[in-house]
């Protein structure tokens, strides 16, 4: 995963008043493993397998995140 999606993340957590053991309990993580996920600590769960970094590599993609319709957890489209 990329600062970019990382501070994505972090963000939308703030953004939503969420905690990373919040998120955790919404995925059903243990909160170190979304610790190791939203923080750069040497490939130890937030990094993108080889194989995909090849994949969009060759291909020139690159991964994205954007706020989506509604969520578990948002208030998105709620009427």
């Amino acid at each position: 995963m990329n600062e970019e999606i990382r501070a994505a993340v972090n963000a939308r957590l703030k953004e939503k008043g969420l905690s990373r053991a919040d998120l955790a309990r919404a995925v059903d993580a243990h909160p170190n493993a979304i610790t190791r996920a939203l923080n750069d600590t040497g490939g130890r769960g937030g990094s993108i397998p080889p194989l995909w970094a090849a994949i969009l590599e060759a291909l020139d993609l690159r991964l994205t995140v954007e706020p989506g319709q509604g969520s578990k957890t948002g208030e998105e489209g709620q009427a």
